[in-house]
């Protein structure tokens, strides 16, 4: 393959990147469906979107594994420090404070800082001796790093974020060697805060998502909705699915959000049980190249970036799927490359990124 094409180029991960091609071309093809059979307005620039970052991705991947360990703190705090400009000058759109505009662009910081909490916890059990990490100095620092974000986001408010930065910041701390028995006090902790939660801190519409899910058919017209239609559409595709643009929970108008956060369900309904399947699988094989990428990795820090941004992408898709088929509350978390928008999608490449980035100096250090 050297022979045809340039050492650089030939050495990227291709397998995994047509992979991600696939599952993104596939996503604007549910999107040129949800709009009726038309490019505009979601297929065509997502498919832009996408490419653009798709190839920002590959080029992050010649960032060298050092570089991400320079500028994992200092893009930690960058990042707080713009959550915390958002909480001044920020945006409000739908009720909610997250973004900041600077004219030419939008940007959401809270996204940033799902694979930036991976770094910066990495980062952190990287400097820290081995030895130290089941101490309570090497488990107060880490929680405080996951705690302030995950704190302001919460106040935008923004549930499904704040929980991708808890998980995604616990699964370093668990990797690193932090006593198991901290999370299951720390689950036991939770389940008793939820009542206190729900009451005092969610707001109202956080509230009702959770009690929906509870009880889903106490609303089917108003709050649960979104899930009801979203179930009626998964079940009526049936096995192989009803056709390409043949749907008509979402093109009439039945399912909600049919092109970002329930898109799920607008594939099943055309592809069926078959496409949901193989969507899922692609899925899994990234995932799990990921994975494989942290297990090859030689330095502690890469490890834990790796497994850290691999299970980051992981709870992307785990928790849409379990919101759009009503095994969790309804918390607005997209479909990565799927789902129409630009926050989701730029950082599951951008942690395809750090990823092939690891993975690149893996291959130099076995001499690939």
């Amino acid at each position: 393959m050297n022979r045809i094409v340039p050492e650089p180029l030939a050495k990227l991960p291709w397998l995994v990147i047509i992979l991600v091609i696939a599952i993104g071309c596939f996503g604007q093809i549910v999107l040129y469906s949800a709009a009726g059979g038309s490019l505009r307005p979601w297929a065509l620039s997502q498919g832009i979107r996408f490419f653009v970052l798709l190839a920002g991705a590959m080029g992050l991947s010649y960032i060298p594994e050092r570089t991400w360990k320079a500028a994992a703190l200092p893009a930690y705090a960058l990042i707080v420090l713009s959550l915390i400009a958002v909480e001044i000058l920020g945006k409000v759109s739908g009720g909610s404070q997250r973004w900041l505009d600077l004219g030419f662009i939008r940007l959401q910081p809270s996204e940033f800082m799902k694979p930036a909490i991976v770094l910066a916890a990495a980062k952190f059990y990287d400097m820290l001796p081995p030895g130290e990490t089941r101490r309570f100095g090497g488990i107060w620092p880490a929680a405080l790093l996951i705690a302030v974000p995950a704190a302001i986001v919460m106040k935008q408010p923004d549930l499904g974020t704040a929980l991708m930065i808890c998980s995604g910041g616990a699964t370093v701390m668990f990797l690193a060697g932090v006593p198991l028995r901290l999370f299951v006090g720390g689950a036991i902790a939770a389940a008793i805060a939820i009542p206190l939660s729900i009451n005092f801190l969610l707001h109202d519409y956080q509230r009702n998502r959770i009690l929906i899910f509870l009880d889903p058919e106490s609303d089917p017209l108003g709050t649960g909705y979104h899930i009801s239609q979203s179930k009626i559409a998964i079940g009526s595709g049936g096995i192989w699915g009803k056709g390409f643009l043949q749907g008509t929970q979402s093109h009439l108008d039945y399912l909600p959000e049919g092109h970002t956060d329930f898109v799920f369900a607008t594939m099943a309904e055309e592809w069926g049980l078959v496409g949901g399947c193989l969507l899922i699988l692609a899925f899994l094989l990234v995932i799990r190249w990921g994975i494989e990428v942290g297990q090859r990795a030689n330095s502690r820090f890469a490890r834990l970036t790796a497994a850290g941004l691999a299970t980051t992408i992981f709870f992307y898709v785990a928790i849409n799927l379990m919101m759009v088929m009503g095994l969790a509350p309804v918390v607005g978390i997209p479909l990565p490359l799927v789902s129409f928008g630009s926050s989701a999608q730029m950082t599951v490449l951008l942690c395809l990124g750090i990823l092939m980035s690891i993975d690149r100096q893996n291959r130099k250090t076995v001499g690939w």
